[in-house]
């Protein structure tokens, strides 16, 4: 794994100093810690930090080609390098390295664009051609590893990894986008369609970017996009066999390092698929590292030491406190943009055991967005069932009025609470999932937002984004457009970005099987009662690891990370909940009403009010602005 940078100008080939885009792939040194690369030619240069994988010794970038022709610099891995490598060879290529890198320059070279289709793997890399005067970005179908890219003032255009790449550059503008905050005080990150940084833009999941001296940078190009639009055909017996069969090439191909690896192990079904198909594949004992938590109900160490010992695992364990607040500041450096998705806090410390043990580490990320594992998959479909039996006309005023005269309970128990779902009733499904997969309702952020804020907005609403994926989305039913929403946002949003910064900022690459695309696809196409059934999510995928894990873990309920921000904010954080109010920072913005902030954290630490995840979305923005921003 490693961070990649450059800069190109488009219009006229300028001198590039090795020394700027030295610096850009510096600041992201953490994601290649062992080694460096600097390459610059008129008007393009290119740089790279590495952690050796694949060829430890061999594949240093910038590579070119044997004919100068083409130069790449490339983050991620390419799992089916050997088979491609093997057809070049037939087609009377030569090659001087053993890697995958090398792989995709020459396979550029005999087939361009067009080779992205034939890659199994994470990436994300940049293609100088020579002859024809163009840089080529490209980032991986789901958008596991990330890319972000920027027009400078003299006509450069920069990329790099992560923001802080571009950050580095001093022709970068830096004014923040509000747009960015509205989106992520919905959602609790910054979408991957925006950024905090005005202008600065990420390479899209699926997309690739073609800049041609001469001509104006273009919009990105879709190359590749999930699709529910079909169904398989088969039984239920012959489809489990299919899925198991792709579980484990996805498991497979993605063993393959010269470096140390392993796997987490939370207990949960996911990870324990991934650690059985890797024990079953591997000659010797697997590596599982497991975060274990000093609070009983949300530790899951007995689950993953039951996975251990049914595999025989080198199994390693780290008790740790939840509230690990001295890491927020890790954190902030580690994310760049705002990220309030509290489960950071625990997947930076399992990445950190992780990478005592080895460099590399299979990951569970995926299988819920792909086979339909989350609770509010359940509702949404359930929802849409009932709003099925009524007209629109109907539900408004039958739905409207008892969710309104129901009283909000949060403390109540689960069956009691039905205001939200009596009110997400009274309205689209669209519009009530938008807002099932948020933080902070448009609602309470209407009241966080200054008169100037919401001028600022101009009617940007972030719920706005996930209504038009669902449907927009290649689907036939409620539970396929909530899916397809959630992989193409959520997905590359929260839970990549999440993995990919936290594993990065200790040096550890991560690898996600379960989010092998021929695996994600053959997914897509399945009947929605073999992905969600009797109340179950990922139904088909349980079915064909029955013969692999127990039921004690494939039927278990869904836990996670949990960090108790709720709880901090009436304690450790409580002063600086309340000094939001006082912040330099976010009043320089002009866009909060900080005296309604103020009355939040003062209702929450009272226990009056419920608002731990706003105030932990607010603690984090400001520390990013103040980091991005001083």
């Amino acid at each position: 794994m490693c961070g990649i940078a450059g800069l190109f100008y488009p219009a006229t080939p300028k001198p590039v100093e090795p020394a700027r885009v030295r610096a850009m792939a510096e600041a992201m040194a953490h994601r290649g810690p062992d080694g460096a690369g600097v390459w610059t030619a008129p008007g393009v240069g290119l740089a790279h930090r590495r952690l050796s994988v694949i060829d430890v010794a061999g594949s240093p970038q910038p590579m070119a080609s044997a004919d100068a022709r083409y130069t790449i610099v490339f983050n991620g891995e390419v799992y089916n390098y050997g088979e491609l490598r093997r057809e070049l060879v037939a087609r009377g290529h030569v090659f001087a390295s053993e890697g995958d890198t090398e792989v995709l320059l020459q396979g550029y070279a005999a087939w361009g664009p067009a080779l992205l289709d034939r890659l199994v793997g994470m990436f994300a890399f940049a293609i100088h051609d020579a002859h024809t005067q163009t840089l080529f970005l490209a980032r991986d179908r789901l958008g596991v590893k990330p890319l972000h890219y920027v027009e400078l003032a003299d006509g450069a255009l920069a990329f790099a990894s992560e923001l802080k790449g571009v950050m580095a550059h001093p022709l970068l503008r830096r004014v923040p986008d509000v747009r960015a905050v509205e989106d992520y005080l919905a959602y609790g990150y910054v979408p991957d369609d925006a950024c905090l940084l005005a202008g600065v833009r990420k390479l899209p999941a699926g997309h690739f970017l073609l800049v041609e001296r001469g001509k104006p940078v273009p919009a990105p190009r879709r190359w590749w996009e999930v699709s529910f639009a079909e169904r398989a055909r088969g039984s239920a017996a012959a489809l489990e066999e299919e899925a198991l069969a792709l579980l484990r090439e996805a498991v497979r191909s993605r063993m393959v390092a010269d470096v140390p690896l392993g796997a987490f192990l939370s207990g949960g079904v996911d990870s324990s698929t991934v650690v059985a198909l890797m024990a079953e594949a591997s000659p010797r004992a697997v590596t599982t590292c497991t975060i274990g938590f000093d609070e009983a109900g949300h530790d899951e160490r007995a689950y993953a030491a039951e996975v251990a010992r049914r595999f025989a695992t080198d199994h390693h364990e780290r008790v740790v406190r939840a509230n690990d607040i001295a890491l927020l500041p890790t954190l902030v450096a580690a994310f760049d943009e705002p990220f309030a998705d509290a489960s950071a806090l625990a997947t930076y410390q399992a990445a950190a055991l992780a990478r005592e043990q080895v460099t590399v580490a299979l990951s569970g990320d995926g299988a819920d967005e792909a086979f339909a594992g989350y609770r509010r998959h359940r509702f949404h479909a359930a929802e849409e069932r009932v709003r099925g039996l009524l007209p629109g006309g109907w539900r408004a005023p039958l739905f409207g009025g008892l969710g309104r005269a129901w009283p909000k309970a949060d403390w109540a128990p689960r069956p009691l609470r039905a205001k939200t779902t009596l009110l997400a009733l009274a309205g689209e499904g669209d519009e009530a999932y938008a807002r099932a997969v948020g933080m902070t309702s448009p609602a309470m952020r209407a009241q966080l937002f200054s008169v100037e804020g919401r001028r600022a907005l101009g009617g940007h609403r972030a719920e706005d984004r996930y209504i038009a994926a669902m449907r927009a989305a290649p689907a036939r039913e409620a539970l396929d457009r909530a899916q397809y929403a959630d992989l193409t946002i959520w997905l590359p949003g929260d839970i990549l970005t999440k993995t990919d910064r936290t594993s990065m900022a200790v040096g550890l690459e991560a690898r996600e099987p379960l989010l092998d695309h021929r695996l994600v696809e053959f997914a897509a196409t399945l009947p929605s009662s073999l992905r969600l059934r009797a109340g179950r999510g990922k139904w088909l995928m349980k079915q064909a690891m029955r013969r692999h894990l127990p039921e004690t873990i494939l039927h278990r309920t869904k836990m996670g990370f949990v960090t108790p921000v709720s709880a901090w904010f009436r304690n450790t954080l409580a002063e600086e909940a309340a000094g939001l109010a006082r912040s330099r920072v976010l009043a320089e913005t002009g866009w909060f009403d900080l005296d309604r902030v103020a009355r939040l954290a003062e209702a929450h630490r009272s226990g009056r009010e419920e608002h731990g995840r706003t105030l932990w979305q607010f603690v984090m923005l400001e520390r990013s602005l103040a980091r991005m921003f001083g």
